[in-house]
This record gives C-alpha cells, structure tokens and sequence, in this order.
C-alpha cells in the first residue's frame, strides 16, 4: 500500500473513531447535539389562561345608591332634635341650624338659620364652588422658566405653591409638580446652546397686596397655621415636615432658591437670584410643570382644611373675575360668585377665603346653598365639593370623630375651628336611606376648647344618620 493510501486510511479511521465518540457522547448528553438516551418528557400541560383576560368580578360600593323613594323623616321630630342641640350647655347660647332634605330641597327644621355667624373653615366651602363654577375642574397650575434679558433665565409662578423641592410625584397632589424636573428640562435647553452659567429672577406678579392677612392673628402665622399667600412655594412653604410646621416668610425667594440649587446639579451655575417684573407675555419658554387638576386641589383644602391653599385658590377665581389676586378681591370674587349661582348672600362677609380671619360672617342658610348646589346632579362640575369633604371617622379633619357611632362613613361634611367657634356643613344619609343637608354654626362656645362643642354636634348629627323619623 502506497504511503498515499496509508494516510487516506488512516484519516478516515480517525473520522469515524472521532464520530462514534461524539455519538456516545451525545447520547449522555455531554455535548450538544440531536441523540439522548433520557427518558422521554410527557406532553406539557395546557397553557394557563391569563388571570388578567378573566371577567373582573363586580365591584361592591362601600354605599349603595340612594333610594329616591326613601321616606322623608317628620319635620316635627327634625325640629326636636335641633331643639335638643340648640339647648344643649355645650355648644353656648348662639347656634344656628338648618336641616333640609338633599331630593326636594325642603327645609325640615331651623334655629336663627338666617342670622350672620363666624363661619370659621366652613367659609372654604364658598371657595371651593366658585372655584369649581369658575375655573375649568381639570385646570393645572403652570409654574414657568422662560429667557429674560440677556443671560436671565426667569422662573414664573403660576399659584402652585405645592411644588416639590426634586422631582415631581404623579400619584400626588402636594409636590405633584417637581422643580427638580422644571431643571432638569430648562438645563437641556440651556447646555444645548452652550449656555452654563446663568442670573435667575422669579416673577410673583400673578398676585398682589400683602401676602399675610391683616385679619389674621400673629400666633396663627407663628404657629403655622397659614403661610404667605404667593404664587410660588415649595411644599407649601413649610420649613420641614409636619400639619402645622414654621413656615418660610419668603415662599418664592426659597423656591427660586431651590430652583438655583437643580440647576446647579444639572450643570447650571445660578450667579444671582433676585425679583422680577412681569415676564412679557411673549418670552421664550425653557420649561413647565403642572400641578394636579384643580379638582384635586379643591378637594385637597376641603379634606386637610388648608388654609394657605384655599386663598391661593380664591386668588385665582379673582384674577379669572378680573379682579386683584389679592384678599380682598379673592374674598369679593368667591362671594360673588356664590350670588351668581343663586345662592342667598345676605348679610355675608369674608375677610379672607380660608376663614380663619377675624371678621367674616356668614349663615347657615347660606351654607346650605351652596350644599344644595354641590349635590345637585344637574350641576356635576361641583360634585367634587360634595365628595371632597372629609368623611366621617375616616378621612381628613374627620378622621377622629364619629369612630364609635353608626354614623361613621355616612357623613360628609366641612369642618370649622376657631377659639369659641365651632361648626359643621354636610350631608347625612339617616336610617331610611334619605340624604340630608346640615349646617350647624356655633360662635359663643363655653371655654374648654373644641371637645364638648363638637361632641355636642357629632352627637346632633349621628342622631340624624340614626334616625328613621316618619
């Protein structure tokens, strides 16, 4: 054999060697390939169905709908009950109540309903509808960057004084809008045209007169109750976290500060913060955030009874009525309004839109106007007033009271505080399934503080959620 063929030979032996040691090797699964010797695996099982394709089921409402045909409780009975709270040592000599079914709008029982009374926060329900009347529910507050002279870049305030100091949270309403997020946006416009270094101004002119209320106490400012009122705030000016913290007596220079601060951390170097006029309504815009929809902001002050908020909203009815965004246009525009839509304002007066002024007047009757309104289902765009107030020992500033009475989750209702003041404005569904409509207002309460006049009242008011009067 030729030394040709030897190599041929053994070449191909080698091939198959090499073959038949891969196949075994294969076959124990050692190195991929087609041939196994393990057991074959059964047939799958069928695909699951996806949970999410199923049919939801139906959804229990906490509350089922109300019964038009419910019966309207005795007026006689209505009339012994407020009698018996009119009477009552806790609440003082001036009350004035009014009870009224929310379907046919009849008055069932009063007492001194038609006479002026301190409203105290009950007076942020005036507020809340002619801001819903007034404004478009779905509305946002735009806070602005746009280009000043030269090399200022202007940041303009839109009434958010929510804002969050970084970036924006879309499930909130405080802090819903971010100027971390504003920086974020204006700096890329800004480094894009090789700009680095920049002057900051902040324009507060969307509303004018004094931030602070002459009406208001000192302590309530100190104690913070209430911020200055401006068109531009970080967390509504808080110093740090709490319901009631100290407040910075500046909101917008703190906030363009703020600002100067996210914009040096997107590579902006700020040289100076100062005021500004007006912008031109025509300035190049560099960056907006929103603030959630009016309705949610609306429904903010009515749950918390935020003061500062309520006069920011009340500003903003003014500028839209052409009036200043000041208090006493804010005050004047959200009365106004209120007249407009029908309601009975003899004899009102505010100070300020948040009541926690000394001076506003306001009556029952009044009050139950505008309760009227808010649950016509004629007038959806104030439904939110209606379902914005706190809720009976669950939510908002009535989450403490009413935890051990059955009517826990079937008022709703605005509450009012001040020294000597207190009252309540909402609905009741009673024992029969019947809607009513309650103002209640105190304003020469005995000493003691808020615990026995309210006591008075919550009892007045379950009384009525358990009443089946026919």
């Amino acid at each position: 054999m030729s030394t040709g063929a030897r190599v041929v030979g053994v070449s191909l032996l080698v091939l198959v060697l090499g073959g038949a040691a891969y196949g075994t090797a294969d076959a124990y699964d050692v190195v991929p390939g087609v041939v196994t010797l393990a057991p074959v695996p059964p047939d799958p099982e069928p695909f699951p169905a996806v949970p999410g394709a199923a049919e939801p089921p139906a959804v229990a409402p906490a509350l089922g709908p109300l019964d038009a045909a419910a019966p309207v409780p005795d007026a006689a009975q209505v009339a012994a009950l407020v009698q018996g709270l009119v009477t009552d040592g806790r609440i003082g000599p001036a009350v004035g109540v009014v009870v009224a079914d929310q379907i046919t709008g009849e008055v069932l029982a009063s007492h001194a309903s038609d006479q002026p009374r301190v409203p105290a926060s009950t007076a942020k329900l005036v507020t809340g509808v002619a801001a819903l009347a007034t404004l478009d529910p779905a509305s946002t507050l735009d806070t602005r960057v746009v280009r000043g002279e030269g090399d200022q870049v202007v940041l303009v305030g839109g009434g958010d004084m929510m804002l969050a100091p970084g970036g924006g949270d879309a499930d909130a309403v405080v802090g819903h809008a971010g100027l971390g997020d504003l920086a974020t946006q204006v700096a890329g416009v800004l480094t894009s045209t090789g700009t680095t270094s920049v002057r900051l101004g902040y324009d507060g002119s969307l509303f004018s007169g004094p931030a602070l209320s002459p009406t208001w106490k000192p302590s309530d400012v100190n104690q913070g109750f209430v911020a200055p009122v401006t068109s531009l705030a970080v967390d509504i000016a808080k110093i740090r976290p709490g319901e009631y913290p100290p407040r910075h007596p500046d909101p917008e220079r703190h906030a363009a500060q703020t600002f100067a601060e996210r914009l040096a951390e997107n590579g902006i170097t700020v040289t100076e913060v100062g005021p500004v006029g007006p912008t031109p309504a025509g300035a190049e815009q560099l960056g907006l955030v929103r603030s959630a929809p009016l309705s949610d902001v609306v429904h903010y002050f009515l749950d918390t009874s935020d003061n500062t908020i309520t006069e920011v909203v009340a500003r903003l009815v003014a500028v839209r009525s052409g009036l200043p965004g000041s208090f006493e246009g804010a005050s004047q525009a959200v009365l106004r309004e209120a007249a407009q839509l029908g309601v009975d304002t003899s004899g009102a007066q505010l100070v300020d839109a948040s009541g926690l002024g000394a001076g506003s007047l306001l009556t029952p009757d009044l009050l139950l106007g505008l309760l009227r309104l808010v649950t016509d289902p004629a007038r959806p765009e104030l439904r939110e007033i209606a379902t914005g107030m706190p809720v009976a020992g669950l939510t908002g500033t009535l989450a403490e009271r009413y935890t051990t009475t059955s009517a826990r989750g079937l008022v709703r209702a605005k509450t009012g505080s001040l020294p000597g003041v207190t009252s309540l404005a909402g609905t009741v569904v009673d024992a029969d399934g019947r809607q009513l409509l309650f103002a209640v207002l105190a304003d020469q309460t005995p000493g003691g503080g808020q615990p026995a006049p309210r006591a008075a009242i919550d009892g007045f008011v379950a009384r009525l959620a358990e009443c089946g009067c026919r």
